[in-house]
């Protein structure tokens, strides 16, 4: 099917009490194991790529590759723009066909940070795309644990963030951390209910690799919609190549090492769907196509209510 917006994927996550897995490409193999994890899990998937897969592997490259997978896929895809850091990137991205965007201005001043999230959200809006935004700082592994706290997201400070930007799903520092290796990082519960009880919108956990399945569980029902996992399926991926020329030295073809670790990103994948309870949802709701590259047209009487 062609690729589908987050935004209603979000609202039925928040509505059943499930998180959406999503997931950072950075090659076809992971693309692959994406698209065919969730085809086997019958869950809703978000693929997402970072400034730096879209560096190595490029935009218009990023983008053939998911919308293949995606149209030949059963299950809802997206297409999601991670960590976009600044508007430019957004445009160009919206613009190239992706069907969600993000623009994380966490490293700005609040005011500054507010004022490029709207203006990101009104050209995507107009487009019939949505924007996840960012407020608070998760943090690079090696911060102690007072520095996650000191930047984690007020709720306060998040329900003005949400009511002057109009973003569509907030990404919060509740207690994760990027890049981590092992699992270990604790989530404040109260804080991500609070946030939710204030702002209404779905909310997105960045630096998710260090999470305790208890700590992912705890957080979905606190209000977590979107769960983002980059650091594990690059282990995955390795590990499987790694295994694949230690078993057989001599080998040369890059399929095969490759495939390897394409089959080891599909089992962490598979097994984060369901952790998160999102196998089998893609059956809740008919996804909707929003048009070629995922742009919609307005009509006549659209531009004239303008």
């Amino acid at each position: 099917m062609p690729l589908v917006t987050s935004k209603e994927m979000l609202i039925d996550a928040q509505k059943n009490g499930y998180a959406v897995g999503a997931f950072n490409a950075n090659n076809l193999e992971y693309v692959q194991a994406i698209v065919e994890a969730a085809e086997e899990e019958e869950a809703p998937v978000i693929l997402q790529a970072s400034q730096g897969a879209i560096k190595y592997a490029g935009l218009d490259q990023i983008v053939a590759m998911v919308k293949v997978a995606a149209e030949a896929a059963s299950v809802p895809v997206v297409l999601h723009l991670d960590h976009g850091t600044d508007f430019f990137q957004n445009v160009r991205c919206l613009r190239a066909g992706f069907t969600s965007l993000m623009f994380d201005g966490s490293s700005l001043p609040f005011e500054e940070n507010v004022a490029i999230t709207k203006k990101v959200t009104e050209i995507a809006h107009a487009c019939g795309i949505p924007v996840e935004a960012e407020l608070g700082k998760v943090p690079q592994v090696g911060v102690t644990p007072e520095e996650v706290r000191a930047l984690m997201t007020k709720p306060e400070e998040a329900l003005r963030f949400v009511e002057e930007t109009q973003c569509d799903s907030l990404a919060v520092a509740v207690g994760s951390v990027h890049q981590m290796k092992v699992q270990e990082a604790k989530l404040d519960i109260e804080r991500i209910a609070k946030i939710r009880e204030i702002t209404g919108i779905p909310l997105v956990l960045h630096g998710a690799s260090g999470v305790t399945d208890e700590g992912y569980r705890e957080g979905i029902k606190a209000g977590i919609c979107k769960i983002n996992i980059a650091t594990e399926l690059n282990k995955a991926f390795t590990r499987g190549m790694k295994a694949a020329m230690e078993k057989d030295p001599s080998v040369v073809d890059p399929r095969k090492i490759a495939g390897v670790g394409r089959e080891e990103i599909k089992k962490v994948i598979k097994a984060k769907m369901r952790l998160f309870g999102a196998s089998g949802k893609a059956r809740n709701f008919v996804a909707k196509g929003v048009g070629y590259g995922g742009r919609q047209e307005l009509s006549a009487s659209d531009l004239k209510k303008e």
